[in-house]
């Protein structure tokens, strides 16, 4: 039951993505470039969760802790930033669901990846074959989804060629 209740909890998390990368698209247009998008975005978020940190009286952590833990720790901000412009970016041209798709596919590539090699302090778990075939189903969607917009772009560039 509780794996049940993680599931559903994570499947809730997931559908705000798509919410959350339209109206940051919004918010870069409405400021004038995706990078104010980016930081508003993240300010909003440092804004929402300080008062949940208060409520829960969660203590300040220690910075002697801080240095010695493993550098790859800091590239949680870093993957946040590339994320929030991305999608502020490419979803307005890949549309909702083509931008989600394809960020869903590059997750599971990833992830994969890092079960494998066990990076970034998770425990190395072997390829299986249904992993595989679900990562390559998921690309497979990836592709079906931008069917249309990649066989104009390849009818396009097959013009230009015969042009020349």
């Amino acid at each position: 039951m509780q794996l049940l209740t993680f599931l559903v909890a994570a499947l809730i998390s997931g559908a705000l993505v798509p919410f959350q990368a339209g109206a940051n698209a919004a918010l870069g247009r409405a400021l004038g470039h995706p990078l104010w998008a980016t930081m508003v975005s993240l300010a909003v978020s440092a804004i929402c969760v300080i008062p949940v940190m208060i409520a829960l009286r969660v203590s300040a952590p220690t910075i002697a802790n801080l240095a010695v833990q493993p550098k790859w720790i800091w590239i949680g901000g870093v993957a946040g930033v590339i994320y929030i412009t991305a999608a502020v970016l490419l979803a307005p041209k890949l549309g909702a669901a083509g931008f989600m798709t394809a960020v869903i596919a590059g997750q599971i590539l990833a992830s994969m990846a890092i079960d494998y090699f066990g990076v970034v302090g998770f425990a190395a778990r072997p390829i299986s074959g249904p992993r595989l075939i679900g990562a390559l189903l998921v690309v497979a969607g990836v592709l079906v989804m931008q069917a249309p917009s990649l066989w104009r772009m390849v009818q396009s560039a097959t013009q230009l060629s015969t042009q020349h």
